[in-house]
């Protein structure tokens, strides 16, 4: 089994910044892609960022230019970086990553349980 455990949120003024975590642990072969998704109050769940095993990254148009992905490869993390935060970006924030198990089982989704974050306006 694979687990998925957030970190970094919490509340901030608009303008200022934060820094998520994400661990993955368990029966691990190998990761893909991660990536990073945010549920505001009343919203579909919307895909932030995403970063592949290469590292080649992509992003939200509402977040390209403050929100920064990155991942440790040898320690399993994805992280996201928020500056330049605003009251829009209040959302529990998601990660999830696409990991193989073994090398038979191939690709299988995976998500941590999220992490609030609030900012203040």
């Amino acid at each position: 089994q694979v687990q998925l455990v957030e970190s970094g949120g919490g509340l901030v003024q608009a303008g200022g910044s934060l820094r998520l975590s994400c661990a993955a642990s368990g029966t691990i072969f190998r990761i893909n892609a991660m990536y990073w998704h945010r549920q505001a109050p009343g919203k579909q769940r919307e895909l932030v960022a995403s970063i592949t095993s290469g590292t080649s990254t992509n992003y939200a148009d509402s977040v390209k230019g403050r929100f920064t992905i990155s991942r440790d490869i040898a320690k399993d993390t994805v992280y996201l970086r928020m500056n330049s935060l605003k009251p829009e970006d209040t959302a529990v924030y998601y990660c999830n990553a696409d990991v193989e198990t073994t090398p038979k089982n191939g690709l299988r989704a995976y998500w941590g349980q999220g992490t609030q974050v609030t900012v203040s306006s």
